[in-house]
Order: structure tokens, then C-alpha cells, then sequence
């Protein structure tokens, strides 16, 4: 079976995802519009290549996302791992603040934080209106550094009580930021974290305490962001890294690390893609695809065969940390 069609059982929960994931804010037209048949191919191309595990929230074009996921799920009768995140709530003003990330987001349509047991509930409840699916298995808390107690005693409570009633199947946390991500999963039981941007060829922050305490505690690692948001896949003049202008210094250390994989014969975008999988806590590697002309290419990428010993490689070339003992 290819590398990204196989399916692994998470820990805690009777939940098998695939080692490949689709992020579905591309598709919901981040920074770039994107058609309505564009995204039901991309979506109908990932089911067709055995992926099954399909992450999106309210944020993602502003309700978008999960319009455009949904469409294509609910006609479809292969069995899927759908995701959503709560911590946002969509409100209907008469004219939303500028988003310049989400061009083809409904301007009347206001994100707006709210971790209150309502607000969980409220997000939760219109998420599945906006799916147009009777579940959701894994619901996430997103964005939450600067929401942690929120989090913690308001919105927690409501996800373990979705799961004691089997309304949700696992519960998690999907955030940038390892030290906020540290402070939720040491004070509530989760049983999946999905991380951008911390666990990349660029930055490797998330295996010096985050990603062994998931192993010990058995909670699930979905790495997202592989490509730094642009820098890994392309890394001249121009680049983004982490949604910014990449500095000269990141352009050069990507360049460095392409350079030497070129050497021998791997292409970066490859390495970027299968790196995650390298430690033992990560269950799955989320790749935000805006087309299915994408994702196939993500998906020879991470099915490519390295050699066994690159990361070690990489290790003594000191491109890459070592992984903490």
C-alpha cells in the first residue's frame, strides 16, 4: 500500500486516519480565489486516492471551507475522518473587517473568538449545518494562545461532554505554538494535537518536549505547515515564511538544505513532506493542496522511497537537529 493511503489507528479512540491528510484552507481560497469545481476535484481526487482524513474549520474562507467539504462528502458513500475546530463563531455584520487571507470569504461574515460554553456549542451546532453531515469525528480547539484558561474551563468541558454522549469520537487541539500547546494538553485529556509550522526541515521546536510528551501520553501528532508556508517549497527572493516575507536568513538555510538534498538526488519538497514522519509521535502529516494538480504532487512526494540514513545525514551536516533523547 502507498506511504499515504495507509491507515493508522489512533491511540485513545477507535479512529484509523490516513498517514497523508487534506487541510482544507487552500481550497477555501487562502490568499488566492479558487472555483467551486476546483475545490469539489481536489476534494473528490483525495477520496479517490485512498486519503481520508479531511481537516477544516469556521475560519477557512469564513465558513467556505466546510461549505465546499461538505458538499462533497455527503455525496459520497466512502467512509471519511472528517475534522472541524471550535473558538470562532461566524456573526453577520453589515460590512466585515478586510481579510486580505481569504479573497472569496462572504463580506458580510465576522470571525470573532468566543471559548464560552455557548460559543463551543454555537460553532460546533453551525459547523455541522455548514458540512450538511450528521458527524464529525475529531473536534479540534483552534487558535487558542491567547484563549488557554478559556479553553481549558470553558470549551473543554462541552467537547468531553460531546464525547461521553458519542456526538464527536476524540478531541484536540490545533495551534501554532508549542509552549501554548504544552500548557492545554498538560491540563485536559487530548487525544490529538495538530501542529503548523514546529516540526519542519526549518524548525524542529516541537521535538524538544512537545512531541515526547505526546508519545508518553499517548496523544495523536498531526503535523501541519511542512512547507513553512511557501519558504520549503520554493525558497528564492520572495518566499513566505511562517505568512511573511521569508528573511535572507531563512531563504539561505532552505536553499542550503535544498542544495545538499539535490546532491543526492532528493527533491526538497519530498524531504519536506515525509520529514515529520521521522518521530515516533507523529500519526499523520496534514498538506494544504489548493488543486488536485497539487495534491497529486504531494502525494509522489510523499510516497517517494529516501534512503534510510537522509535525516541522519541531514544531522551531521547540522541542517537539522537531532532528535532529543
Amino acid at each position: 500500500m502507498p506511504r499515504h493511503s495507509q491507515k493508522v489507528r489512533m491511540k485513545r479512540v477507535p479512529v484509523e486516519i490516513t498517514r497523508l491528510s487534506l487541510g482544507t484552507a487552500p481550497l477555501a481560497g487562502l490568499f488566492t480565489t479558487v472555483e467551486n469545481n476546483e475545490s469539489d476535484l481536489l476534494i473528490k481526487t483525495a477520496l479517490a486516492q485512498g486519503i481520508n482524513y479531511f481537516d477544516t474549520a469556521p475560519l477557512y474562507g469564513h465558513g467556505l471551507s466546510e461549505e465546499r467539504l461538505g458538499r462533497v462528502l455527503r455525496t459520497v458513500p466512502e467512509p471519511f475522518i472528517l475534522e472541524t475546530k471550535v473558538g470562532r463563531v461566524l456573526n453577520r455584520v453589515e460590512k466585515a473587517d478586510p481579510v486580505p487571507w481569504f479573497p472569496d470569504a462572504d463580506p458580510h461574515i465576522q470571525p470573532v473568538f468566543d471559548y464560552s460554553p455557548e460559543g463551543t456549542k454555537r460553532s460546533f451546532n453551525e459547523s455541522l449545518e455548514r458540512l450538511g453531515v450528521d458527524h464529525i469525528d475529531i473536534a479540534l480547539m483552534h487558535d487558542a494562545e491567547e484563549h488557554i484558561p478559556e479553553a481549558i474551563n470553558n470549551a473543554y468541558p462541552v467537547l468531553a461532554d460531546f464525547k461521553r454522549q458519542g456526538i464527536i469520537k476524540a478531541i484536540g487541539i490545533g495551534i501554532n505554538f508549542c509552549d501554548a500547546a504544552m500548557k492545554i494538553m498538560k491540563e485536559v485529556d487530548l487525544d490529538l494535537a495538530l501542529i503548523a509550522g514546529r516540526y519542519t526541515l526549518l524548525d524542529q521546536s516541537a521535538q524538544n518536549e512537545l512531541l515526547p510528551y505526546a508519545l508518553e501520553r499517548k496523544v495523536d501528532i498531526t503535523i501541519g505547515g511542512v512547507f513553512n508556508s511557501g519558504v520549503l517549497a520554493d525558497p528564492k527572493p520572495g518566499a513566505t515564511f511562517e505568512y511573511l516575507p521569508a528573511s535572507d536568513e531563512i531563504i539561505k538555510r532552505a536553499q542550503d538544505i535544498g542544495a545538499f538534498l539535490s546532491e543526492r538526488g532528493i527533491p526538497l519538497t519530498a524531504a519536506a513532506l515525509q520529514f515529520p514522519l521521522r518521530h515516533p509521535a507523529v500519526t499523520s502529516v496534514l498538506t494544504g493542496s489548493r488543486n488536485s494538480k497539487e495534491l497529486l504532487s504531494n502525494i509522489a512526494d510523499f510516497d517517494l522511497e529516501l534512503p534510510a540514513d537522509i535525516w541522519a545525514q541531514l544531522e551531521d551536516a547540522k541542517l537539522i537537529e537531532r532528535i532529543s533523547q
